[in-house]
């Protein structure tokens, strides 16, 4: 679930033609198949802001993510919170330290396959706590992107007593991380915190990228400095009486997650809050 482009289209190209063109097939593919929708989520500013999308409607959501803000350390970054998020904050660090736990960054090449299986082994112990089940994914497409992926590959390890007991999977490109998939042999207070956020703001502010999306859905997020920004996805309905009301919600709905947005960002930890 991360923003990004949906189309490759070659530069030079007329942006907007192909994309009338291709939505133009895709709706009629839609009609002639007998299919009442088609979905496409999260494009970019460019995808969603062309003539041809505007005809579909278009949903708004709310993910919560973290920005670079020029800091040059985790403390940096603390600097900014009010005194008593701070404090909760680093106790909530120091907490996992005192419990034994040591926090490993591994990328490309030092993962070896053992550490893949062991990390898919955690993947299927968290669907299994979800949903009862292993979930979508088995080791080999943990062991092909280790091979195919590598240098975009940040995975983030806890040991304890010598035993690594989680893992949370990250990729990255050249000025966002993207947190996705994490699991835990064994619950510890806070390490999840720790594992999925607040190491991988560390990994940001080492390696200079400037935005770290963590995933989906989570408001507990917020209180750890990921402001609440606007996702989108845009839907296409071919029953035309469905259509105008699938709008309708949409254009209502919209106003809604604004409101909710804006409140979300009162509620974060810095001692001001700019326009987000």
């Amino acid at each position: 679930p991360a923003t990004g482009p949906r189309v490759l289209i070659a530069p030079g190209e007329d942006v907007a033609a192909i994309l009338a063109h291709l939505f133009g097939a895709i709706k009629k593919r839609v009609g002639d198949d007998g299919l009442s929708t088609f979905h496409l989520l999260f494009p970019d500013e460019t995808l969603r802001s062309s003539p041809a999308a505007r005809q579909l409607a278009q949903r708004v959501g709310v993910q919560y993510h973290w920005f670079n803000r020029g800091f040059n350390s985790f403390d940096d970054f603390l600097a900014t919170f009010n005194s008593r998020k701070r404090k909760n904050l680093r106790k909530e660090r120091e907490r996992v330290t005192e419990q034994g736990l040591a926090l490993r960054v591994q990328e490309g090449a030092e993962i070896s396959a053992a550490d893949w299986r062991r990390f898919h082994h955690f993947y299927q112990l968290t669907y299994a706590k979800r949903s009862g089940h292993g979930g979508y994914l088995g080791v080999e497409f943990f062991l092909e992107i280790g091979r195919t992926l590598r240098d975009q590959i940040v995975l983030i390890t806890a040991q304890w007593q010598g035993e690594t007991v989680a893992g949370a999977l990250n990729f990255r490109d050249r000025s966002t991380l993207y947190g996705r998939y994490w699991g835990c042999a064994r619950e510890f207070e806070f390490l999840h915190f720790e594992a999925c956020y607040y190491q991988g703001i560390d990994y940001c502010i080492r390696e200079g990228l400037q935005h770290f999306d963590p995933g989906a859905q989570g408001e507990h997020k917020i209180q750890r400095g990921f402001e609440p920004i606007a996702t989108y996805s845009l839907h296409w309905v071919e029953q035309p009486v469905l259509r105008r009301a699938v709008a309708d919600f949409v254009a209502r709905e919209r106003i809604d997650i604004e409101r909710y947005r804006q409140e979300a960002c009162g509620l974060l930890p810095f001692k001001t809050v700019a326009n987000i």
